[in-house]
């Protein structure tokens, strides 16, 4: 190698070296983007108005999908037994936090993945069902906002007395899966004994015992349908409310979107608020601070919802004193 080809060959070097260097440093100096990880229980069409108030929550706070934070969903479909698939998928991506609604998704997060921070959502009893110790010192890796209120279910069946005094006789969905819910459709018992109801508990856990359930309503003859706060109600809602729809039987059930799908009311907290309120803690999570520290929210808003033009489609006149107390009517 000649003297002229020798100082190309460390010139060649010595820049590559360079480059190479001055490429890890300012790869080194770029702040890491976050990553948050989103399991949903249904799908992304039918939880949308949940996802939404989410990232809107998100933008509030300064952040840009895509841009200085990334945003990893994946979707159950309804079908819980997907969630250690799904959250171990979210693990292996290194997100930095996970964000869930309802009682078994949170458990799932927790049992699957006990080392990554956790903001849950609406959930009913945290406390009560092991996910924190107290809703002020949640300890561990779990934080966020609770659904808990007091006599939730026996509201609901107040609110079912007043609009349909005749009915003495409710059929009500739970699923015995969740925690949660076993103690839901205790209240609910409690609650009817004290209003003189009958109920028929119909416990529903995967989508093929629908049918069995509603061959059981069909049978019983029930005065109305409740479907307590579940997130397979909620992904199967329109197959619920068509049923109920068919067989003109009203009820107040958990959530709003089973008032837009043709149910009569609905009573509970504000879950999009709840949802646009989770970016709160995502935000200081992602800016070192400990689930343990970020006390547990409960709600502070309630929504009565009825759709009118079910209650006539069904034969009900929902009295004034009801009517006057909704935060929305559907017409």
């Amino acid at each position: 190698m000649g003297q002229r080809a020798r100082i190309r060959f460390r010139f060649s070097f010595v820049l590559g070296a360079s480059l190479f260097a001055f490429s890890v440093l300012a790869e080194a100096q770029q702040p890491k983007i976050p990553r948050i990880g989103f399991l949903g229980n249904s799908t992304a069409a039918l939880e949308e108005n949940l996802v939404r108030p989410f990232r809107e929550g998100m933008r509030n706070l300064g952040y840009r999908e895509g841009q200085n934070v990334l945003i990893e969903y994946r979707w159950a479909e309804g079908k819980y037994g997907r969630f250690p698939e799904l959250i171990r998928e979210l693990v292996d991506l290194k997100v930095d936090v996970i964000v869930t609604a309802g009682t078994p998704a949170s458990l799932a997060v927790k049992k699957t993945a006990p080392s990554t921070p956790l903001v849950m959502i609406a959930v009913g009893d945290p406390v009560g069902t092991g996910l924190i110790g107290s809703l002020a010192r949640p300890g561990g890796n779990v934080t966020g906002l609770t659904s808990i209120a007091a006599d939730l279910e026996g509201k609901r069946l107040e609110l079912l007395r007043e609009a349909t005094p005749h009915v003495s006789y409710v059929a009500v969905l739970w699923n015995p899966a969740s925690p949660f819910q076993v103690r839901a459709e205790k209240e609910v018992h409690a609650a009817a004994d004290e209003l003189r109801i009958k109920v028929l508990s119909l416990g529903v856990e995967a989508q093929e015992q629908f049918e069995p359930a509603f061959d059981r309503i069909r049978k019983e003859r029930p005065g109305a349908l409740n479907a307590l706060a579940d997130r397979l109600f909620l992904h199967n809602r329109q197959r619920i409310m068509d049923f109920a729809l068919q067989n003109r039987l009203p009820g107040v059930h958990a959530y709003v979107e089973l008032v837009e799908a043709g149910g009569l009311m609905s009573y509970g907290p504000s879950y999009p608020g709840m949802h646009r309120r989770a970016a709160y803690y995502v935000d200081r999570i992602l800016k070192g601070t400990k689930p343990s520290d970020l006390p547990v929210e409960q709600p502070s808003q309630f929504e009565l919802v009825i759709n009118l033009k079910t209650a006539k489609q069904i034969g009900v006149t929902i009295p004034p004193n009801v009517l006057a107390r909704a935060s929305k009517v559907i017409k």
